[in-house]
């Protein structure tokens, strides 16, 4: 249907430039009712791309990171100009055990500031990659701090403002994995029954090249790829055996929703979300993940017969106006060798304690419905288009206190929205409370420690946390990255 975005935006005719490539005319946009851009069309290959699997380093010993152009082949037989932390597209994957402390010398040699955000990790603002922190082109910084949270599938990218979604995109990304004792005392699959999922979607030209160059209506809904990637290769494969397999599961898209699920395979073993281990391993037989969410997650593959071919796929989902309405594979397995499992899944995972909501102090209440036709979201003569509670960013405005050590909830209104919002908080890990409206339930993958929640429009979701004592300004913001680079992000401050 027509969408009445912008109309209510005052100002003179001026140009829009976001310095990450959104450059449009704002004038053009508010001269006319604009329709709703939906998902373009996904392209289906062969899956002859062997799957890439990034390489391992240990975070307790002195780590080198270089954001940098490199080429490589995301489709096969093709060379792409991308940016990596390593020599390829994306990173090698940092491995570190709770309670070690962590260097990371990092180098800026891209041609614009960059930065890195340790997304999920409870570390010193000074750390934690705001975008104030600014890392200039041909400059170094070195990222010291220790883990003291548990084990879990973290993840790092950049987050310059205005940038953030143009570099992710590029390929700078990669996973962060703690492990600690509890996690080890399970005997869960490792080595090469342990496999990063990186999925990631992309425009590519026939020639190899990757594309961002975003129209308005990406500005609005997102930048939607036809390729989809797994761990930077597209249309990939990955020769597995009869065992169970662990997938530590990332959506690392700018703006894509996966309602992931295996064509051969009847479920998944949820064992952790964003926060590490779950209570007790949940069952499903589908999985939905929006962009900044991790699963981890067992597969049984034990039974198969071998030759099988089997798919990971994204279901069709009701995504609101913009995404959800084609199904699609997203990379293929097969069963290339028949060997004994002894493994057994487990039941019981990990000590979990939920935070009762009495002893909350206060409630914090944010719109995130964005629909600028004049009431939700709060539209002013800002140029931004995605706002919190009608405002939108400002590098040097506080727009929350906390307090260390006390507990608050925070309710995210989607109810009148028509974008569906991935919510992000850096500096804290929270529980979802509740989710009315929309699927009005909590998932299996919600029942543990979150950093990333998913609202759907037509929803109200509710967060609980406790502040930890790391006082700093933080941000919270949608994790859609043109979202974010629009405006969608505020400041809070831990006192």
């Amino acid at each position: 249907m027509d969408r009445k975005r912008f109309l209510k935006i005052s100002g003179s005719a001026t140009l829009f430039t976001l310095t990450g490539g959104i450059t449009w005319l704002l004038e053009g946009c508010m001269k006319k009712s604009m329709k709703i851009a939906k998902a373009i069309s996904v392209r289906t290959g062969n899956f002859d791309n062997p799957l890439r699997l990034p390489s391992i380093v240990d975070g307790s010993i002195g780590i080198s990171l270089k954001a940098k152009k490199n080429t490589t082949s995301v489709i096969k037989g093709k060379n792409s100009v991308v940016l990596g932390y390593g020599d390829s597209i994306l990173s090698p994957t940092i491995k570190v055990n709770s309670g070690q402390n962590v260097n990371i010398d990092f180098k800026n040699q891209l041609e614009e500031i960059s930065n890195i955000h340790w997304h999920g990790l409870i570390i010193p603002e000074s750390m934690d990659g705001h975008p104030q922190n600014k890392i200039v082109p041909g400059s170094s910084f070195s990222y010291q701090f220790t883990i003291n949270q548990r084990a879990g599938t973290y993840w790092f990218h950049p987050h310059p403002h205005l940038l953030t979604g143009k570099q992710v995109y590029k390929g700078l990304a990669g996973m962060f994995i703690v492990n600690d004792v509890e996690e080890t005392a399970l005997g869960l699959p490792s080595g090469e029954f342990e496999l990063p999922v990186i999925i990631q979607d992309k425009r590519i030209y026939s020639d190899g090249s990757l594309n961002y160059s975003p129209e308005p209506t990406d500005v609005m809904n997102g930048y939607f790829g036809d390729h989809i990637c797994v761990n930077g290769s597209w249309s990939p494969y990955h020769n597995i055996k009869t065992k169970i397999y662990r997938l530590r599961i990332l959506n690392g898209s700018n703006a894509r929703v996966y309602d992931l699920s295996f064509t051969n395979v009847s479920n998944f073993y949820i064992i952790g979300s964003d926060g590490g281990l779950l209570a007790a391993t949940q069952t499903v037989s589908s999985l939905m993940l929006s962009p900044g969410e991790r699963a981890d997650v067992l597969v049984d593959f034990s039974s198969i017969a071998l030759g099988t071919e089997i798919y990971l796929q994204s279901n069709s989902f009701n995504g609101g106006e913009s995404q959800g309405q084609e199904s699609f594979k997203v990379m293929k397995f097969i069963i290339s060798e028949q060997v004994a499992e002894t493994f057994s899944i487990p039941t019981a995972l990990s000590t979990f304690t939920l935070i009762p909501s009495t002893s909350s102090v206060k409630t914090r209440y944010f719109e995130i419905a964005n629909d600028h036709s004049g009431g939700h979201g709060g539209a002013s003569s800002s140029a931004s288009i995605h706002k919190i509670g009608g405002k939108s960013f400002d590098m040097e405005r506080i727009d929350e206190t906390v307090t260390a050590g006390t507990t608050e909830i925070w309710e995210f209104d989607n109810s009148n929205g028509p974008d569906l919002h991935p919510m992000h908080l850096h500096g804290v890990h929270f529980q979802v409370l509740s989710r009315t409206g929309g699927r009005g339930v909590i998932l299996p993958h919600e029942s543990g420690w979150k950093d990333t929640v998913l609202c759907m429009p037509g929803e109200k979701v509710k967060i609980i946390m406790t502040f930890p004592n790391n006082p700093g300004k933080f941000v919270f913001h949608c994790h859609n990255l043109e979202h974010e680079d629009s405006g969608m992000m505020l400041n809070y401050k831990i006192t």
